[in-house]
């Protein structure tokens, strides 16, 4: 008896762009039921590569089989209703209208052939959330009210809402908690188990251990390893593939005793109802203090109050013993604080603009002489402080928006560099980052901490917040719940601590 053909076959795939040739000659098998992992960093292919699988994006040459038979994907509908549905990083969905309606956008139920509205689609959507494991997500809800979790369930929802039978996930942990990346995981166990085929990419690495079947690796458009074994494989080879060097999993060394002199950052007091309360906490020049916590512990919403974006309830910001007005992010960048937010293609870069008027934004009076920009002191000014941080390509007259992730990240710290901020805020300064890149981030920061920057930093990866900071305040439901050295601790004791919650002295 033949073997059954893999679920998805895509073999010698080529996709080329002005100037940049992404994919070639790909070949990716996918059985029924398996998660497939699919790693690379940034560049490397993967999103061509997914975008092809999606009906996005035409591949040049090639050949696609499902269930052994050849298709052409011609459109991202074409693959819906073949079965494929992709849940991106960039999550499409319509923050004006409701769950129910995003969820069943472009095939609306129906009956008698009129499309029915309202209470079916809801019940509908409320019995698909409820598969996830939310059915506390309220489908009349606007999508745009939702947190960034809650609105990565919608989109699983909208997937479901298909009779698929392979879905793409492309860094579907990136927003999510460890509470919410266990669901996830009991989500993607459950689809497996009824024969579905999920293509996953992370660049969590120990997930693709936890979670994954088999690996494929991309580097520079080409499969460098097809269906390694996830589990079996150890970490530095997946890490060597990736990068074509070996990359060491350790931070930067950090000082061994606390720097001296009187803290640049002081926060007393402060309360933003709803959201966190009666948060003390002191920065010193060259020291990096981390926020760990799960999400809604508080941890963004403190960064953006101290930043000024939010107006607290109560309480002060202090920055060299002046306090700073509530709820003002002039007074805050005056005063020398530096916000690198979360979500940083939405809220700090200027995608369709260079890197040099990304990076010289928050200092535009510096070249401004009469009402007109001195265009070449501006570029001379971002080429410093990008060059300072190792920025590729090496030419701020690209526009940011070709950069990889974590270059697009340099250019955000090198603005508040060339603005000559005392206080660097950090909020997800990984997210979306490949590996390779990580290591060189990490070396950044630690290096601007050593040259006296103080440094508040929140991240959703604890060994991230353990590597880089000095010292570490666990948060939970609001409230700081511990503080102490980051060498005092470990990722299982800040675990029991952010569960536990209860407050220690």
């Amino acid at each position: 008896m033949a073997p059954e053909p893999p679920l998805l076959s895509m073999s010698g795939i080529t996709k080329s762009f002005p100037g940049v040739r992404a994919l070639d000659g790909v070949d990716l098998d996918v059985q029924a039921g398996e998660v497939h992992c699919l790693l690379g960093q940034n560049g490397a292919g993967k999103s061509t590569l997914i975008k092809v699988l999606a009906g996005a994006h035409q591949p040049d040459t090639g050949r696609l089989r499902w269930r052994g038979e050849e298709v052409a994907l011609r459109s991202p509908i074409a693959a819906m209703r073949l079965g494929i549905a992709t849940i991106y990083q960039e999550l499409d969905l319509v923050e004006h209208l409701s769950v129910a309606e995003n969820v069943h956008l472009g095939h609306e139920p129906t009956a008698a052939g009129f499309v029915v509205r309202g209470k079916a689609a809801r019940a509908s959507t409320a019995s698909l959330l409820k598969r996830l494991g939310h059915a506390e997500i309220d489908p009349a809800r606007l999508v745009g009210e939702l947190s960034a979790a809650q609105q990565q369930i919608v989109s699983m929802a909208r997937a479901l809402s298909h009779d698929v039978r392979l879905i793409v996930m492309d860094e579907p942990s990136a927003a999510l908690d460890p509470d919410e990346v266990d669901n996830l995981f009991r989500i993607v166990g459950d689809l497996t188990a009824a024969g579905v085929a999920v293509v996953y990419i992370s660049h969590r690495l120990e997930e693709i251990r936890r979670i994954g079947d088999r690996v494929t690796v991309l580097k520079d458009g080409r499969a460098v390893a097809n269906g390694l074994p996830a589990k079996a494989t150890p970490t530095r080879e997946v890490v060597a593939l990736m990068t074509g060097r070996n990359v060491e999993y350790v931070f930067p060394g950090r000082p061994v005793s606390p720097p001296p002199g009187e803290p640049v950052l002081k926060v007393k007091g402060l309360s933003r109802q709803g959201e966190f309360e009666t948060l003390d906490l002191e920065v010193r020049p060259g020291e990096i203090v981390g926020l760990a916590g799960l999400v809604g512990s508080g941890r963004s919403e403190i960064l953006e109050t101290v930043y000024g974006a939010r107006k607290p309830t109560s309480g002060q910001v202090l920055v060299d013993g002046r306090p700073l007005k509530p709820g003002s992010v002039r007074a805050a960048v005056r005063a020398g604080l530096g916000l690198a937010p979360e979500e940083r293609k939405a809220q700090a870069l200027l995608m369709l603009e260079s890197v040099t008027r990304n990076v010289s934004v928050s200092s535009m009076s510096r070249f401004s002489r009469g009402g007109w920009i001195d265009r070449g002191a501006e570029l001379g000014a971002a080429r410093a402080a990008t060059r300072e941080l190792s920025l590729r390509p090496d030419n701020p007259s690209v526009p940011v928006r070709t950069l990889s992730g974590g270059n697009q990240q340099k250019a955000v710290l090198a603005r508040w560099l060339l603005r000559g901020c005392k206080v660097l805020l950090l909020d997800e300064p990984t997210r979306g980052v490949d590996v390779g890149a990580r290591a060189e981030l990490y070396a950044v920061i630690r290096r601007l901490a050593d040259e006296g920057l103080a440094v508040l930093l929140v991240s959703s990866e604890v060994p991230e917040v353990l590597g880089l900071a000095d010292r570490v305040l666990v948060l939970r439901e609001g409230r700081v719940v511990h503080t102490a050295p980051a060498r005092e601790l470990d990722e299982h004791r800040v675990l029991d601590l952010v569960m536990e919650g209860s407050p220690v002295s």
